[in-house]
């Protein structure tokens, strides 16, 4: 074990329904939802008073051999942002999730919705997944000087396209934009049935998520650096 801070750990989610899954494990929540602007700006002012920052939540495969609810380590973060990921947390969360797959996750705050984007950024990387959040997380954790990791769980295959509902589903603050989806639904009614897929893809990836957390003695890993 290494050194323990009284200082918080900060979990950087895309939703407000990823961040519920990390209640009691002592990290303070901050969701990114559809506003990159104000989570940076978020996080440029806890940062500097956090003992670490941990990008956790959902994450889209890249490499087309994930399936859906496989656990991610992140051993580095390319895109938005390039650097490598704290080692001994990344060992710690390894204990804690054993059977996870590490590797580089992609994150520049696009939406890859489609298998063509996931397919072309497959061809020019090494990346085993792709996140809305993780560059911002990593981006504010070196400007800090504080330690950085990564912990996803994927909620869609690579050679899956994403229905249009998803990419109007979030609201600024994390939360769930009803309203949004439904009007894209009416739009175009023919998205339901994949949306509903999709909606089953996360549901498992949050069981898998669930389960290996109950394995964690709190803050993701963190103390056992």
């Amino acid at each position: 074990m290494g050194y323990v801070s009284d200082k918080p750990v900060i979990a950087v989610t895309g939703t407000l329904r990823e961040g519920d899954l990390v209640k009691g494990l002592g990290v303070t929540v901050v969701a990114g939802g559809s506003d990159p602007e104000r989570l940076r700006r978020e996080l440029a002012d806890l940062a500097p008073h956090a003992a670490g920052i941990i990008s956790f939540g959902m994450a889209g495969a890249i490499d087309r051999h994930l399936k859906l609810g496989d656990m991610i380590i992140g051993t580095r973060l390319i895109g938005g942002f390039t650097g490598d990921c704290d080692a001994a947390w990344i060992a710690a969360l390894k204990v804690m999730v054993p059977k996870a797959k590490l590797g580089a996750i992609h994150a520049d705050g696009r939406f890859f919705a489609d298998y063509r984007s996931k397919s072309e950024r497959a061809g020019r990387s090494a990346a085993l997944a792709v996140d809305m959040e993780s560059h911002i997380a990593a981006q504010a954790a070196a400007d800090a000087g504080i330690p950085f990791a990564i912990l996803r769980s994927i909620s869609d295959l690579s050679e899956v396209n994403l229905p249009p509902a998803i990419a109007v589903a979030m609201k600024p603050d994390g939360g769930v934009n009803y309203g949004a989806v439904i009007g894209s639904i009416l739009k175009q009614p023919g998205q339901l049935p994949h949306l509903m897929g999709t909606v089953s893809g996360f549901a498992k990836a949050y069981g898998q998520f669930g389960k290996a957390l109950k394995k964690s003695d709190g803050r993701l890993g963190f103390d056992r650096r």
